[in-house]
């Protein structure tokens, strides 16, 4: 689990909770799930969510949601396969959602196009979109924030605004709307 997915989901969690966004009945869609924390604490918070990530990666995936959504979840959550790149399954951008996921996404120069064609494809001008990540390779992260900053326009969350016990220099928050 790496410290982007807590410090995502921990922001997620005090959002809601200091009513500064709602998460109730809101489509969400996980980009890279892994083991689906983000994806499980969205869903307790309310949100219908689908939690995508690799073929190999998803048997590990279901079931760690199956054991640990249980008891007063006010969302959903369901797994499915997406390759960034690759044509949108139908069930993920019919309709689009209202906010797209991501923790620890942005780690490879040679996927950076892939996920800029998958953000794309499952955004609207009503789409969030929150990415965390760690602070490893300016130059992939420079990469990356040229080539969205070209589709998308790029805020990053300040740290007054995350989970206060969850503050990490190690960690950053973007925020993403379409142009």
């Amino acid at each position: 689990m790496w410290d982007s997915g807590v410090v995502l989901g921990k922001f997620l969690e005090h959002a809601v909770e200091s009513e500064a966004i709602s998460l109730h009945e809101k489509k969400v869609v996980e980009l890279g799930s892994g083991c689906g924390l983000v994806g499980c604490i969205t869903a307790f918070l309310g949100a219908r969510v689908i939690l995508t990530d690799l073929p190999d990666r998803l048997r590990l995936l279901k079931k760690n949601v199956e054991a640990n959504l249980y008891g007063d979840v006010k969302g959903s959550a369901t797994v499915t396969e997406l390759t960034w790149g690759d044509e949108l399954d139908p069930v993920l951008c019919n309709p689009l959602p209202d906010y797209v996921l991501g923790s620890d996404v942005i780690y490879s120069e040679a996927a950076v196009m892939d996920l800029l064609e998958t953000l794309k494809d499952l955004c609207s001008s009503h789409t969030t979109i929150v990415l965390a990540g760690e602070l490893r390779n300016d130059a992939i992260l420079e990469y990356f924030l040229e080539a969205v900053s070209k589709e998308f326009i790029v805020g990053r969350v300040d740290k007054m605004h995350w989970h206060p016990d969850y503050l990490t220099p190690r960690v950053v928050i973007y925020i993403l709307v379409k142009r």
